[in-house]
């Protein structure tokens, strides 16, 4: 049976820009309709949600979820479990992009699939990348270039790790193979082919991929680097990364022990650049769902972990308004448009006519999650 056509009353619209108060007809997983006010022709099955002033804006775009679990640095009892729907759903995260990490092992690219369409199955729209932390990279198909070319779900590849002990060390040569393979598959499967890249705390930080983008042929808008808030000497590189065309990731989980040895808050990063005029068309805000937060000794053993929540997505979004005094309309992108563009997902991180028809409903005052549309279906409401 079809899903009957959802008329969203009474919304203050945020495209992410603000377009003031207006209606919204949604229908075959699409926005097919947006006006003042919009009256449904006769026969028509309709579900009215009153929006009652409510701030309606894009379902979040999580670039980074470790869907099928994350952890295992401190051994087998340390992985971290699968994201669960219902936490998505509750995050406002509508859209998602999985990866693996560090363990390419017990973690496979078929059970990172699996885990994506079975989200899919409750209405998220998850994809995947090819990679991990591992150089030269393990992929599906054998091949990059395959594995976007052939699987659906593939975006791109990552995360590939540098300036970090728990990569493989990748030179400049082996990181523009990578690069080259992720942007011609792209092309040929009409994808953007954007190779994640997790950036660790070694002083190095962010020199592989300026020497990366001038010794080859690759552009610096082919990588999407993430963890750039890790530290401060971290993002005061990121500065000359934007400057140079580059995107940038900065994450929203973290814990009091990160935080103690220097995590900038992704809320406070965020503001920063966009107070020193870096465009916000170029830096994303992603979770790092399910991932373990480890915290390491001086010679690089494991002390504890955290799991990474996906709710850090959406506080991190209110810290930025709320605390920090910025506008919605001038944050709302890093978590909806910008990650949508990075991973050519047309259809999200907007809200206009046949775009996908996945939105929040948020508190005016706090800008608390009242409900979720995925696919045209509520969700889930307050």
């Amino acid at each position: 049976m079809p899903d009957p056509v959802l008329l969203v009353r009474n919304a203050r619209m945020y495209v992410p820009e603000d377009r003031g108060m207006a209606d919204l007809l949604l229908a075959g997983g699409r926005i097919v309709a947006i006006a003042p006010r919009i009256e449904p022709g006769r026969g028509l099955e309709v579900v009215e949600l009153d929006a009652a002033g409510r701030l309606a804006v894009p379902g979040f775009v999580d670039s980074l979820v470790h869907v099928s679990g994350g952890g295992g640095e401190g051994g087998f009892g340390t992985r971290t479990p699968a994201l669960q729907p219902a936490d998505a759903i509750a995050a406002g995260v509508t859209t998602l992009v999985g990866a693996l990490g560090t363990d390419d092992v017990t973690r496979s690219h078929a059970d990172l699939l699996a885990s994506c369409r079975a989200l899919g199955a409750h209405g998220l729209s998850a994809y995947a990348l090819t990679g991990s932390y591992r150089v030269p990279v393990r992929t599906l198909t054998g091949s990059v270039r395959d594995d976007l070319v052939l699987v659906p779900d593939f975006l791109g590849v990552g995360e590939i790790a540098i300036a970090d002990h728990r990569g493989s060390q990748p030179n400049v040569d082996e990181l523009a193979r990578i690069a080259a393979d992720a942007r011609v598959g792209g092309l040929l499967a009409g994808k953007r082919g954007t190779v994640l890249v997790h950036v660790g705390d070694s002083a190095e930080g962010l020199a592989l991929l300026h020497d990366v983008t001038t010794r080859h042929a690759v552009p610096a808008s082919q990588w999407h680097p993430t963890h750039l808030n890790r530290n401060r000497a971290l993002l005061d590189q990121s500065a000359a990364w934007l400057a140079r065309g580059g995107s940038i990731d900065l994450t929203t989980s973290t814990s009091e022990d990160l935080l103690a040895a220097g995590e900038v808050p992704a809320a406070e990063a965020l503001v920063e650049l966009l107070r020193a005029g870096h465009p916000v068309a170029r830096i994303s805000l992603s979770s790092d769902g399910q991932a373990s937060l480890p915290h390491f000794d001086a010679e690089g053993r494991l002390l504890g972990l955290e799991v990474a929540s996906m709710a850090s997505l959406h506080a991190s979004l209110v810290s930025a308004v709320q605390q920090s005094g910025m506008a919605l309309e001038a944050v709302l992108p890093a978590l909806t448009a910008t990650p949508a563009a990075i991973w050519g997902l047309g259809r999200k991180g907007r809200l206009a006519v046949g775009m996908d028809a996945d939105l929040l409903l948020l508190s005016p005052r706090t800008l608390a999650i009242e409900a979720v549309v995925a696919g045209g279906r509520l969700r889930t409401g307050g």
